[in-house]
């Protein structure tokens, strides 16, 4: 083990995203070391398991390789490192509570673009697999004002094959980074009837914008839902995401929207961002807005997705989420332990109103959507995964005027 002296970099601050800078800076010498040992002083891994994945953006591999050289420095106990370093952020959470560990770091600066002239990004995770409460984060931060040394164990781990290694006293173990999350997803939905309902013709279009969510999206839809091959485009992660800027919005995901415009264009349409943490939804000619897509998952899901038929416990809004969570809050009774997570700003709601005759997510439940958040194409796609997950759960009664009710 070596012991390297170091000084503090200004500006080391990690926010409920982490910490993102250009990726150069990342690069300079000492840097990310200064800020991933701050991160175990101020955690205190020592003996314990940790989760380290990424997005695939450049730099990836290299800040794995140091990250691995400063867990054995500081004797971490156990490192599971995602083959190739690819580990979407969902994904990362997953592992860690599957696994029980203590945390785990994600490699991304999400939906911003990447390449050595980009950004970069490191965000610690706690045991929960949710992003580090704030007083983590304040502590590590603190700690990085202070730093004067950093410990490392010289080595290198060859994350290109599923396997298990040492690096000092530090077992590395590399893991198959779809095994857990494809697991998960299996027990959360009904893969039997979704098979079943893209074998009846059913078609779909997904855009990994040539982030990490390629070779989930390829083994769930193509591999285990029986979905064209093809179904799933710019599958492959890429250091620069090909070129291009992985934001799934109307914009950035032009190709997707194009096929969605076109004559003879798929029924649904999907993409995601660099690391998987955020979504477009589309349906032929026409866009699902966040909020609807949130309310209407919401509302379904104790009726519609088996691992939510006791109900949800709780959800989490972001930006363009926050005025229809807060809708939610106000017009829908959950159960006594349902939570909504802090919102960060306010956007117009997308939905005009939800009220419940019965006070709860159930299929009595009436909604009203603006026509320009639910087309018909949409609310036809809904109704058909409704009546393909579970039976005898679809709404009584549709119509199709200026907007859409279902009673």
């Amino acid at each position: 083990m070596r012991t390297i002296p170091t000084t503090p970099f200004a500006g080391q601050k990690p926010g409920t995203s982490g910490l993102r800078k250009k990726t150069r800076d990342f690069m300079q010498p000492s840097y990310l070391e200064n800020f991933i040992q701050a991160t175990l002083d101020a955690t205190g891994l020592a003996g314990q398991t940790l989760v380290v994945g990424g997005d695939g953006r450049y730099f990836n591999r290299e800040a794995i390789q140091t990250i691995l050289q400063l867990a054995a420095g500081n004797r971490v106990g156990r490192v599971m490192v995602a083959k190739d370093g690819i580990l979407s952020t969902p994904a990362v959470s997953c592992v860690i509570r599957a696994h029980g560990a203590a945390g785990g770091f994600v490699l991304s600066a999400s939906h911003n673009p990447g390449g050595i002239d980009a950004d970069f990004g490191v965000k610690y995770n706690a045991s929960n697999g949710g992003p580090a409460p704030e007083d983590i984060t304040e502590r590590i931060y603190q700690r990085t004002l202070e730093i004067n040394e950093y410990r490392m164990v010289d080595g290198h781990v060859d994350i290109g094959v599923v396997g298990t290694t040492r690096l000092g006293d530090t077992e590395v173990v590399v893991i198959d980074p779809l095994e857990d999350y494809v697991a998960l997803m299996q027990k959360i939905f009904d893969f039997d009837r979704l098979r079943e309902f893209l074998r009846g013709g059913f078609s779909m279009r997904f855009d990994a914008m040539n982030g990490v969510t390629g070779p989930f999206a390829k083994r769930i839809f193509e591999d285990l839902l029986g979905a064209p091959a093809g179904s799933v485009i710019r599958a492959t992660p890429l250091e620069d995401f090909g070129g291009e800027h992985p934001d799934p919005n109307l914009t950035y995901a032009a190709e997707l929207v194009t096929q969605l415009a076109s004559a003879n264009a798929p029924d649904f349409g999907a993409a995601c961002d660099g690391d998987g943490d955020r979504n477009l939804i589309l349906g032929r000619k026409c866009f699902v807005s966040p909020g609807d897509s949130l309310a209407i998952i919401a509302d379904m899901a104790p009726s519609c997705i088996p691992a939510y038929r006791d109900g949800l416990a709780g959800i989490a809004r972001s930006m363009p989420t926050s005025s229809m969570s807060s809708l939610m809050s106000e017009t829908v009774t959950c159960a006594p332990d349902f939570s909504i997570r802090k919102a960060m700003s306010p956007v117009p709601p997308a939905m005009s109103r939800i009220s419940s005759p019965t006070r709860g997510f159930t299929r009595r439940t009436k909604l009203s959507f603006h026509n320009r958040c639910m087309p018909p194409d949409i609310a036809s796609f809904i109704m058909s995964y409704l009546r393909a997950t579970l039976e005898k759960t679809l709404p009584t009664r549709c119509v199709f005027s200026s907007g859409l009710t279902c009673s």
